[in-house]
This record gives structure tokens, C-alpha cells and sequence, in this order.
């Protein structure tokens, strides 16, 4: 009996640390564009997921929410990364504020 118990409680623990290494999700930040460099893309992740904005580009970039339940900005970077976790659900509009929205923008879809 006591052995079980071990087993379940050791199978408990290991679906805990499961639950908490939520999946990150990269998104690349190129020169600007985010994710591809046509059209606006639209990034879907779960709630709690860190989502992470690789700048890869040689120009500098920014990751800022204009819209959204929850207001960010990374900073203008030339390089490096950013990551934010995401803790509230609904969609996010995401811009550079170096390109502006009509150059440089993504949506951020948070379920």
C-alpha cells in the first residue's frame, strides 16, 4: 500500500511540473514584419503560455500593445529578445512603434 501511495504521489508531482512548464511560443521580429514579412499575422496561444519576440532584424524594433486587455511594450531593440507570459485571455493588437501599424503589426490571440 505504502508503495502506491509513493507511485501516485510521485506521478502527482510530475504532472504539477508538467502543468506549470507551460509551452513558450516564438515569435520572430524581422525587418518589419512579425512572423512572416507579408500580410498581418495572427499568433493563437493559451492562456499562461510566455510568448517570446526573437529580434532578428538589423533595424530596430519595438513589440507594443495598442489594443488589448493588457497593455505592453518592449522597448525599441536592434537585437535580442522579449518575452511576456500571457495571463489575460482576449486579442491583442501589436505594433512597432518605430514602423508604425500600417508597416509593422500582428495580432495576438489568447484563449
Amino acid at each position: 500500500m505504502r508503495k502506491l501511495l509513493v507511485v501516485a504521489l510521485a506521478a502527482c508531482a510530475l504532472a504539477a511540473l508538467a502543468a506549470t512548464a507551460v509551452a513558450a511560443k516564438s515569435v520572430k521580429v524581422g525587418d518589419n514584419y512579425y512572423v512572416r514579412s507579408s500580410g498581418v499575422p495572427k499568433v493563437t496561444v493559451s492562456k499562461g503560455t510566455t510568448v517570446k519576440w526573437r529580434f532578428a532584424g538589423s533595424a530596430p524594433h519595438s513589440v507594443t500593445v495598442s489594443r488589448g486587455p493588457v497593455r505592453f511594450n518592449s522597448g525599441v531593440r536592434s537585437g535580442g529578445s522579449f518575452r511576456k507570459k500571457m495571463r489575460k485571455r482576449g486579442t491583442y493588437t501589436i505594433f512597432c512603434v518605430v514602423h508604425g501599424a500600417s508597416d509593422q503589426k500582428m495580432k495576438l490571440v489568447v484563449k
